[in-house]
């Protein structure tokens, strides 16, 4: 018999608690060596507290961690850094005006005769940017590369620091199919080199790619573990949330009314070339699917009067309409959940209430007041009818989880009853509870008569929700799709290019 190599990393009896909130009841996990170990559930199931535990940035109330054998007990970043342990940031911290070479080695670069050796500096960090395969000048600015690149460049720097664990929160959230692609191979590579990962992803198929072996949190509390050769969708889902894959897209098809958004030779400035007709009826819930860079958002945006469209005939409810900016296209009855919620759908600092009221504000002002009691009402509805979990209306919405801020920015929507409601990528970045959550409120919504239009990149969804399909390739829209036609193989093709409508 071999010897037992006992875990890298080992936790047991972990417990964390914020005021009015127990984070973590008594929570094991353990690490080995080369492993590449899936830490998934919901959001508020536990994963950020833990991970900042090991990273050094929180102190557990109680419990063991052991490191090597050896009982640790970390008071700040750079203890755990002495001990290998490295987190990857989802929000990039990167110094964008300075060079590569600076920021792998910021606030620790190599000295001669009290100055910064740069040779030096330069010469290791190449090293380690190779080792990530970024073979490029280290001279180049970190603010010039695109984010697929710049995740890189952080994990270039976790490894100049000898970090033998790395912590990825999220790390595809924000990069493209072929950037992610890129980063799996990292992965890969760190793995047969011995190093050991922690992969935090809400991305069930990036889990089973890459994953050797998945822990489950559920309400703070381990829900179980999966082996390799167990880890399928069905098993992740069912220890997330108790409930099966099968539950999740359940809809009822409606018979569509009358056509409320109709676009005819429609042109967006971002594709000028492609004019585009689609139609979206009354109680419709209808796909626009394709690759990173076709031109879906852009469309959404054009629809909304973010960017004015260049020719074309849009019309609402069979009316003309010109829609030269937002303020007109709310007033038309047209909503827009966008695809950054951060940057576009909320002001972080601000509260609930305050979040929650703003598209409504006007609406129910009174010669130029804020009416408290309508905005108190606006932000009541929302909260009951979304099942946000918020302490109270005055919390400031930054702190909340993603998919209690996805809700919020729905909630501010439904407040104004639009005709048409527009979703980019409405579940990204959220747990499986709160998808579940959002379908079935799409599902309500189409059965109240709204028209649903929503751009997702996840195949499962708009095979799940979409009574039928758009595809876009390259700013055109290369065919339409029933629902009886969508497949993945007919998605695709037309994503792709291979087919092209008829």
């Amino acid at each position: 018999m071999g010897e037992i190599v006992p875990p890298l990393i080992e936790v047991s009896g972990l417990t964390k608690s914020f005021p009015g909130v127990l984070a973590l009841r008594g929570v094991s996990l353990h690490l080995k060596r080369g492993e590449v170990l899936a830490l998934i559930g919901e959001n508020g199931a536990g994963k950020s507290t833990l991970m900042k535990i090991l990273a050094g940035i929180q102190s557990a109330d109680a419990g063991d961690f052991i490191i090597d054998g050896e009982q640790v007990s970390f008071r700040n970043v750079n203890d755990a850094m002495l001990k290998g342990i490295a987190l990857i940031h989802q929000e990039l911290n990167l110094c964008g005006n300075l060079d590569l070479a600076s920021n792998v080695f910021l606030g620790r670069e190599p000295t001669k005769g009290g100055f910064v050796n740069e040779s030096l500096m330069r010469h290791q960090a190449q090293q380690f940017l190779s080792q990530v395969g970024l073979d490029m000048p280290v001279n180049t600015l970190a603010g010039s590369l695109p984010i697929g690149k710049q995740q890189l460049v952080e994990i270039a720097k976790a490894l100049s620091c000898n970090a033998r664990v790395l912590i990825m929160d999220e790390p595809t959230s924000s990069l493209s199919q072929k950037e992610t692609d890129t980063l799996f191979k990292v992965v890969k590579n760190l793995r047969a080199h011995g190093i050991s990962i922690i992969y935090i992803s809400h991305r069930l198929g990036e889990v089973i790619e890459l994953a050797d072996r998945v822990t489950v949190f559920r309400d703070g509390e381990n829900a179980g573990d999966l082996g390799r050769d167990e880890i399928n969708h069905e098993n992740m889902v069912r220890l997330m949330v108790g409930r099966d894959l099968s539950e999740f897209y359940d809809r009822k098809i409606h018979q569509p009314g009358k056509k409320v958004l109709s676009l005819t030779k429609f042109r967006c400035p971002s594709f000028p070339d492609h004019p585009i007709s689609l139609s979206v009826r009354a109680g419709e819930i209808v796909g626009i699917a394709g690759l990173v860079g076709a031109g879906r958002t852009e469309l959404l945006q054009t629809i909304f009067g973010v960017t004015p469209a260049i020719g074309g005939v849009m019309e609402i409810d069979g009316k003309k309409k010109e829609i030269s900016d937002p303020r007109t296209a709310i007033s038309s009855g047209i909503a827009l959940v966008p695809e950054d919620r951060k940057q576009h759908g909320l002001v972080l600092p601000m509260s609930v209430r305050e979040n929650s009221s703003l598209p409504s504000l006007k609406r129910d002002s009174s010669r130029g007041w804020i009416n408290e009691s309508a905005e108190e009402q606006v932000t009541e509805e929302a909260v009951s009818a979304l099942k946000i979990k918020t302490p109270n209306f005055e919390q400031v919405t930054r702190f909340l989880s993603g998919g209690n801020q996805q809700k919020i920015v729905l909630g501010k929507w439904l407040a104004m009853s639009p005709k048409l409601l527009m979703l980019d990528e409405p579940t990204r970045g959220i747990d499986i509870g709160a998808k579940r959550e959002i379908y079935k409120l799409m599902e309500k919504l189409a059965g109240e008569g709204m028209a649903i239009l929503f751009v997702s990149s996840e195949m499962e969804e708009v095979l799940g929700m979409a009574d039928r399909a758009y595809v876009m390739h390259e700013g055109k829209i290369s065919g339409e799709l029933g629902h009886n036609q969508l497949s993945e193989k007919a998605i695709m093709n037309l994503a792709t290019g291979i087919l092209a409508a008829a």
